[in-house]
């Protein structure tokens, strides 16, 4: 069992109600015979200096509670500090997808996930993909799925979104992009396997099975085997991107011709046109971004999780 725990809470997880859940779970981490203090993020990437911090301060154990963006976020901080002194990473999943939770095998049930955490007794090594924008250095690490084109657009239209929440969202915001954003790209993808050049609307790497709260894009994906997927959608027309959603859903788009997949250890991706880009849901490049080049590597077995 861990003797110094941080939880790191995202107060506005779950449209606002993370706060309200949280303070349900004080009785549990009162129960904890080490160690144990809170601290909330106030602002995108507070909850990265949270973690770093906690990790220089000998941390043994640091809980992420909230949806995917926070857990990015807590392991981003981890992952800036060395390995000897990087402190297991447990997750309450109290958000929109919780995907990363999900391939993790970590229940739903907030008060259970915070308690099965804090005895950290199921420890699993995973793997941590690292993404670097060959135009300015700037580096960024993702843990479940990163996407570029079509689905980081969803993104960007479900952050627009206040009203619904959860798989819902991310389904209207399908829908939008559809309609409003039908762009392909001309690229040249080049892995350790393979190099071809393609149209596409739509790249993303899995390194978990799920994204958007229920889109099963990999659905053979392990977070913990040292290689990635990589899942393009080729240019279709907007009635094929329509009949393809379901098919997401299901995890039976990859039966379509349209549909590349492939496994990978090293990707570096050329576009035509700028990428806009998401990472474990967070946005990296928006609208005005002028990137177009970019590399990925996965980093096998660099992060300790608790595990379901």
């Amino acid at each position: 069992m861990p003797k110094k725990v941080k939880l790191i809470l995202n107060p506005m997880a779950d449209m606002g109600r993370a706060w309200k859940t949280a303070n349900d779970l004080r009785p549990i981490a009162q129960e904890f015979q080490g160690e144990l203090t809170w601290s909330g993020t106030v602002y995108p990437t507070h909850g990265i200096e949270l973690a770093k911090q906690a990790a220089e301060e000998g941390y043994d154990l640091v809980v992420a509670m909230g949806g995917d963006g926070t857990v990015h976020e807590v392991m981003n901080g981890l992952m800036q500090v060395p390995e000897h002194k990087r402190p297991v990473m447990g997750v309450v999943p109290i958000g929109s997808g919780n995907d990363f939770a999900y391939s993790m095998g970590i229940t739903q049930k907030s008060s259970h996930a915070l308690a099965h955490a804090l005895k950290a007794e199921n420890i699993k090594p995973v793997d941590i993909g690292l993404m670097t924008d060959e135009q300015t250095g700037r580096k960024e690490y993702f843990d479940n799925t990163l996407g570029i084109g079509f689905d980081a657009i969803v993104t960007i239209h479900s952050h627009k979104l206040p009203i619904v929440k959860g798989f819902m969202m991310y389904l209207t915001a399908v829908i939008q992009t559809i309609l409003l954003n039908h762009n392909p790209m001309q690229v040249n993808i080049e892995t350790d396997a393979e190099n071809f050049d393609t149209k596409i609307l739509m790249l993303t790497l899995c390194n978990g099975p799920r994204e958007g709260g229920g889109f099963m894009l990999a659905p053979d994906a392990k977070n913990n085997d040292g290689q990635m997927t990589y899942v393009a959608v080729q240019k279709v027309s907007r009635l094929m991107m329509f009949r393809l959603v379901p098919e997401f859903m299901n995890g039976t788009h990859l039966r379509f011709k349209n549909v590349r997949t492939g496994e990978f250890k090293k990707l570096t991706l050329t576009s035509d046109l700028p990428l806009y880009i998401h990472a474990d849901g967070e946005i990296f490049t928006t609208f005005g971004s002028n990137l177009k080049k970019v590399s990925f590597e996965i980093l096998p077995n660099a992060l300790k999780v608790v595990g379901g």
